[in-house]
């Protein structure tokens, strides 16, 4: 494994959200965080068919681009009833809008009465400029809710309702969820293997 030195961190992501979760569970650590939405670095296709695979070929294409290291993710909602489905589609459900009130309803929908355990993946790389990578996946486990409750997060947060919690995501506040969720989970595991 590779350490990854303070300073410049490019985030491969356009999603000021995950900018914002990231920013702070990296920040302790020293990293500069800039965004490749920032840095106007243009999104590639998501061509892979694995959680990994996309955030591998994200991480690499902002690596590439801006010469600095690169980390990205990518993560999505698995229901267990739909075949594990919207899986690495998750983002692609909420159109080119990116409505994910459509999603939740699409997600809703095609369940129908089924099953509602569902669990949350979130990949991440990190690539650096010559090609290396190293990638890491968190898992959390839970049942789907209807009608969506709370505002908080974003995504499916609100329909999403982790083992063990009385609260969707979208009811918890922002530390709440971040605490132990699939994103922490996967950054436990960078941060031990790069970051100490």
């Amino acid at each position: 494994m590779r350490t990854l030195p303070p300073g410049r961190l490019v985030l491969a992501t356009h999603n000021p959200g995950k900018v914002v979760e990231i920013a702070e569970l990296l920040g302790p650590y020293g990293m500069e965080m800039v965004s490749a939405g920032e840095l106007g670095l243009p999104e590639p296709d998501e061509t892979g068919l694995t959680f990994i695979a996309n955030a591998e070929l994200k991480a690499l294409a902002a690596a590439s681009a801006s010469g600095l290291p690169a980390l990205a993710d990518d993560s999505g909602l698995c229901v267990d009833a739909l075949g594990g489905a919207p899986g690495i589609y998750s983002a692609r459900w909420a159109g080119p809008g990116k409505d994910f009130s459509v999603a939740m309803q699409r997600v809703h929908d095609e369940m129908g009465a089924g099953v509602d355990t569902a669990h949350f993946i979130c990949a991440l790389c990190i690539a650096w400029p010559d090609g290396h990578t190293q990638s890491f996946e968190g898992r959390v486990d839970g049942r789907l809710v209807w009608p969506p409750r709370g505002t908080n997060g974003f995504g499916y947060d609100p329909m999403f309702l982790m083992d063990g919690q009385s609260r969707t995501y979208g009811e918890m506040p922002r530390a709440d969820k971040e605490a132990d969720n699939h994103r922490a989970r996967a950054f436990a595991q960078l941060v031990a293997a790069c970051l100490t």
